[in-house]
């Protein structure tokens, strides 16, 4: 597809509650056409794979295009460089979610690593957002070898030391890495759950949004996850 088609492709999916839903976040220097998540997933699978068309797409001030534009790149040639460009843009928090999270090509690229580790230590606040969920996606992949136990002990002792301190969405980032972690093996999970407890509710808040913050002790302690760890 051109550029061209995914913009008719978007404009035929427009959804004006949405749009008045982004009108009300406020989101400055980006226009969106409303449509959900969900639909520009689908829409990011109908459009397909494609680097080239994904570096076009970003350079639009449209969000739905970016999304789709994040979601259709390729892993294995994003470039460092691309990364710390395109993170500039990523202040809205469910932006950063989107290309950060939930097995987005960023998150499987060769470099999500070095990323993880650097951003999540940066003085910048969205990069550490960005840094932590990323952390979050490398704790599901278990045929890395070199993502061992000790790699993620430390984390864990991080995130109890001040996730409380932390800024917003920094806070939400950390949950999502923690429940990650406690998730991975019999052993994370214990020292995952014994910060939980510690660290106690951790509140979040994500405007006008209906989501809530994650009570990750208590999932942590749910039948499910024990038996899948059993």
């Amino acid at each position: 597809m051109t550029p061209n088609q995914v913009f008719s492709l978007l404009k035929q999916n427009r959804n004006e509650r949405g749009i008045a839903h982004w009108e009300r976040l406020g989101v400055k220097k980006l226009e969106s056409y409303g449509i959900g998540l969900t639909q520009l997933r689908k829409l990011a699978k109908q459009v397909g794979r494609n680097h080239e068309l994904a570096q076009e797409l970003w350079k639009s001030d449209v969000y739905d295009a970016k999304v789709v534009g994040a979601l259709i790149d390729d892993p294995a040639r994003i470039t460092k460089r691309q990364a710390e460009s395109q993170v500039k843009e990523l202040s809205f928090w469910m932006f950063s979610h989107i290309v950060c999270s939930c097995e987005s090509p960023l998150s499987r690229s060769p470099i999500a690593r070095e990323l993880a580790e650097t951003w999540s230590g940066a003085k910048d606040p969205v990069r550490r957002r960005c840094g932590y969920l990323l952390l979050g996606e490398l704790a599901k992949d278990k045929q890395d070898t070199d993502l061992t136990d000790a790699f993620f002990d430390g984390y864990v002792e991080l995130i109890a030391d001040t996730i409380q301190r932390e800024e917003n969405f920094v806070k939400d980032a950390m949950n999502v890495a923690l429940l990650a972690i406690g998730q991975r093996n019999a052993k994370l999970h214990k020292k995952a759950l014994a910060a939980a407890k510690a660290i106690g509710r951790v509140e979040v808040n994500y405007g006008s949004s209906a989501c809530e913050s994650i009570d990750v002790a208590w999932h942590l302690s749910s039948d499910r996850v024990r038996a899948k760890l059993a």
